[in-house]
């Protein structure tokens, strides 16, 4: 899931970063109007968090500028709890709405409920060979083994399962997992890619996980010679 938390208070952004990135969320922030309306124009998010009092140019008037030009789904933070506020940032076009303090579990289910409404194509489970990933419950198995992995692990497997058969680059997966834009980070590509490699085929069969040498890294199920010859 791909974030844009547009907030100018520092500990909830500190706040949300932390907990968004253990749940394998890419998140860019925005600490004005101005900044974040740019975001939101410019790029594609799953979700933007918008907080309604912000610098420069408050929270209603980006999304109204937003709604203009795409629908990305937007919930809405406020301190104000007064129902005709609700009413107004949803008659805006908002989502949804939370009023702070409010809980991250919460936040996080109706997150996740917001991009299964905006993804009802999507799959939710692939199976490869006897490799199953659950996106919801975000677990993975091979055949009867249930699959011990990290958030950004899971997160990677999960962009490989998106586009099983597809060679991706590491600088793509960078982008995709972590939200990095040079090839000097992909490294972090390669240790992640050597580790979930262990985990999903070590001691399993057919290996999943391939290395096209000079183009990246590929999830598919091929014949033994095919994988011997990599």
């Amino acid at each position: 899931m791909k974030l844009l938390i547009v907030e100018d208070e520092a500990k909830t952004i500190e706040y949300l970063q932390k907990g968004l990135a253990e749940q394998g969320c890419a998140v860019d922030v925005a600490t004005n109007g101005y900044d974040g309306r740019h975001l939101a124009l410019v790029h594609d998010y799953d979700v933007v968090v918008l907080d309604v009092m912000l610098p420069g140019v408050d929270g209603l008037t980006v999304l109204r500028d937003l709604r203009r030009a795409k629908q990305t789904p937007v919930i809405m933070l406020t301190a104000r709890d007064r129902i005709e506020d609700r009413v107004r940032g949803l008659q805006e076009g908002a989502d949804d709405y939370l009023v702070k303090p409010f809980s991250f579990l919460e936040l996080l289910a109706r997150l996740q409920a917001l991009t299964r409404r905006g993804r009802t194509q999507e799959p939710t489970q692939f199976h490869l060979a006897n490799l199953q990933i659950d996106l919801i419950s975000r677990k993975a198995w091979r055949g009867s083994t249930r699959i011990d992995l990290t958030a950004k692990e899971f997160a990677l497997l999960a962009v490989l399962a998106r586009h099983q058969g597809e060679i991706l680059s590491k600088t793509a997966i960078a982008e995709m997992v972590w939200d990095m834009n040079f090839d000097s980070h992909t490294n972090v590509v390669e240790v992640a890619i050597k580790r979930l490699r262990a985990k999903i085929d070590g001691g399993f069969s057919p290996k999943l996980l391939h290395t096209m040498r000079g183009m990246g890294y590929v999830l598919e199920a091929r014949d033994e010679v095919e994988a011997s010859a990599e």
